[in-house]
């Protein structure tokens, strides 16, 4: 049994469990205190920030299609040398419309406008998306940090697979392939968190 995965999936379960109890979700105590929301609006205004991990992350939606489950998803970043510094972009979460986990994905840099890292150099990073903060809510936080930790080998996966798509990528417009809003997501692994848990006796 791997350890450090079954205790990220237990703090994992641990958040959504406290949240249920208040009747809450993950998402529900992430808009909490939005008066209304918007698509592409980032939840909470202004992103959340650790100065102590250079964790960052904010929460948005699309416009809704038919046929998907996905509300919209976390975006989870770096700043290595703070917020005055660089910030890169890791994965993002995807969440149903009760917060729970459906996919795990990376997209190209034209998205989130980050500053770019090849795969070895984003996923050395990994280990620092651990926000240690009160809002918008210290059990949301810990849920990021806990998912990251307990998928942080398909997330490595997944970024090496965004610098294969990005290298593969041949824009119809000569533009580099990074700039190309033909290639929006670069990898994706649809993923059942209580699944997983449950595989590792959780």
């Amino acid at each position: 049994m791997d350890v450090n995965r079954s205790e990220a999936a237990r703090q994992a379960l641990f958040c959504e469990h406290v949240l249920a109890k208040s009747g809450s979700n993950v998402l529900l105590e992430t808009l909490r205190d939005a008066k209304s929301v918007a698509v592409w609006e980032h939840f909470p205004a202004g992103d959340v920030f650790d100065p102590e991990t250079g964790a960052q992350w904010y929460y948005h939606s699309h416009p809704p299609q038919e046929g998907l489950a996905e509300h919209g998803h976390f975006h989870c970043f770096v700043r290595p040398n703070g917020a005055g510094g660089p910030v890169h972009h890791l994965a993002a979460i995807g969440v149903d419309p009760y917060g729970r986990l459906l996919r795990l994905f990376t997209v190209n840099q034209w998205v989130v406008g980050d500053e770019w890292l090849d795969a070895e150099g984003t996923i050395a990073l990994l280990p620092r998306f651990d926000p240690h903060f009160a809002r918008p809510s210290y059990l949301v936080n810990r849920w990021l940090a806990a998912a990251f930790a307990l998928f942080r080998d398909e997330i490595a996966t997944l970024i090496h697979a965004r610098d294969e798509a990005i290298a593969a990528h041949r824009p119809a417009n000569e533009a580099p392939a990074r700039e190309d809003r033909a290639l929006e997501v670069t990898s994706e692994l649809v993923i059942d968190l209580r699944q997983v848990a449950a595989s590792l006796g959780v």
